[in-house]
């Protein structure tokens, strides 16, 4: 396999797999580097190639069924190379994907309504009456939603949390696998490292960038969405504060 790689307009190569691995492995080349080889319709950077990982492994290649080569010093070649930049993704893309995502959590909020009887359903019509006429904030107001939480059956809590398990677990496989949720896939954005365009590791894309961030909109609603709108509309790279925290951005795919 010849692989060519490129960096700022220059080409070089062509160079073995064997020979890419060890240039990769002294840093000698970047994951932020373009490659491309016989098979590929484009170029790429090597981070999307490896997946992150400083080792190129490409599909249905064994060297073993290379032919071997006696020593020679390959000619090296220079060619302008357009070198393309990723387009960060527009608030369209971003809300339709937010929107998507949100919509897969609708069910669990149905789920108490298959468990309750005809008594429980009059209950919960009246704490929903009270709560709207009580203002948010005030001790009333906690002392329903109390009232509402142990009116769910036990049956009822615990598909809640299989239905959460199943959906986070779903979302980080996806996430860890592409960079994107469900909702970013149908809105053909992904996530990438705010300075290199790379993958992301799982830790930064879902458990920081989601997870974490989640827990703060509970604890600060509003003040964490108002600041979350407020950085992409001011910030460079168009992130949002959990793509702060997780030093992403996201791109068109």
């Amino acid at each position: 396999m010849q692989i060519y790689l490129a960096r700022n307009n220059q080409q070089a190569g062509p160079y073995s797999l064997e020979q890419v691995n060890q240039m990769l492995a002294s840093q000698q080349v970047l994951l932020t580097d373009l490659a491309w080889h016989e098979g590929m319709a484009e170029w790429k950077t090597l981070g999307e190639l490896t997946q992150g990982k400083l080792v190129y492994e490409p599909v249905g290649y064994s060297p073993f069924s290379a032919q071997v080569k006696t020593e020679t010093n390959e000619p090296t070649y220079k060619i302008k190379v357009e070198q393309k930049v990723p387009e960060l993704a527009p608030f369209h893309s971003r809300a339709l994907a937010k929107v998507f995502d949100l919509i897969l959590w609708l069910p669990m909020a149905s789920i108490p309504s298959f468990f309750f009887n005809e008594s429980q359903y009059q209950e919960l019509f009246e704490i929903q009456k009270q709560m709207q006429a009580t203002q948010i904030a005030s001790d009333k107001a906690v002392e329903l939603q109390h009232q509402l939480m142990q009116l769910i059956p036990n049956e009822a809590w615990i598909m809640i949390f299989t239905y959460l398990i199943i959906m986070l677990m779903i979302q980080a496989f996806f996430i860890a696998k592409s960079g994107q949720s469900l909702g970013k896939k149908i809105a053909k954005i992904k996530i990438v490292d705010v300075e290199t365009a790379a993958p992301v590791s799982t830790i930064r894309a879902f458990w920081v960038r989601s997870v974490l961030f989640i827990i703060l909109n509970l604890l600060l609603i509003p003040i964490i969405t108002v600041i979350d709108y407020a950085l992409f509309a001011f910030t460079k790279n168009r992130q949002t504060l959990h793509d702060k925290l997780a030093k992403t951005k996201v791109i068109k795919q």
